[in-house]
């Protein structure tokens, strides 16, 4: 029931990933950049990677540590390890701290978010929660692991999407073939590398409009797994 009633319209329930080698408090702050007309309309639960650093993060001397990862890599990104134990994180994270609408990524983040509702749809991931309808993608792109790519996009990802993508960002090309995976999604071009930007006028109309759209298609209840 909308304001009009007299019942507060629920929010949509984002679970934030963040970048390879950072932190849930990280993003937390790297999102805040964003105003209030924005952040007042969605519920924002970040979570700090199952794996402590393996190494270096690029981030030392801007945030503090600690650091985590949500999972190893070799040169060439075709290969991972603690794959499978990242989704159980996740998805007992979720279980925990749930129910969510959607998900939020930056970076390594991102790359899961993207990926987890095909993943999800072909039952291979999140088969304890419900589904995965709203995505937030900054700095994204597709994984390169050949088996677990055909299985996170065979089908076109039906979420509701809105894809951040850098002028400079390292990752950019990746990030528009990413957009070929899902049905409509919404891009906000802006000037910077790998990061998560601030909303100039026009970035935030396209974010605005976009929260209106997923807030029409929220269900009144959280969803329930049967």
């Amino acid at each position: 029931m909308g304001s009009d009633g007299g019942v507060a319209m629920r929010k949509p329930r984002f679970l934030c990933l963040h970048g390879f080698r950072t932190s849930a408090d990280i993003l937390q702050k790297q999102v805040g950049k964003w105003p209030e007309s924005v952040l007042g309309q969605i519920d924002l639960v970040f979570a700090d990677a199952p794996f402590p650093s393996h190494g270096k993060s690029d981030v030392e001397g801007i945030f503090d540590p600690p650091y985590y990862e949500w999972f190893q890599f070799n040169k060439e990104f075709t290969e991972y390890t603690n794959f499978d134990e990242c989704l159980a994180y996740i998805e007992d994270y979720m279980i925990k701290h749930g129910p969510f609408d959607g998900l939020l990524g930056f970076s390594q983040g991102a790359i899961l978010s993207a990926a987890l509702p095909g993943l999800q749809a072909k039952g291979l991931a999140l088969t304890k929660v419900p589904k995965i309808n709203f995505l937030i993608i900054i700095g994204g792109a597709k994984l390169k692991s050949p088996s677990l790519a055909e299985k996170a996009y065979s089908s076109t990802i039906q979420c509701q999407s809105i894809h951040f993508l850098g002028e400079t960002d390292f990752l950019r090309q990746y990030g528009i073939e990413l957009l070929e995976s899902f049905v409509d999604p919404l891009v906000i071009h802006h000037p910077k590398g790998h990061t998560v930007p601030r909303l100039d006028e026009k970035s935030l109309q396209i974010m605005l409009g976009f929260l209106e759209r997923i807030q029409k298609m929220l269900p009144e209840k959280e969803e329930e797994v049967c």
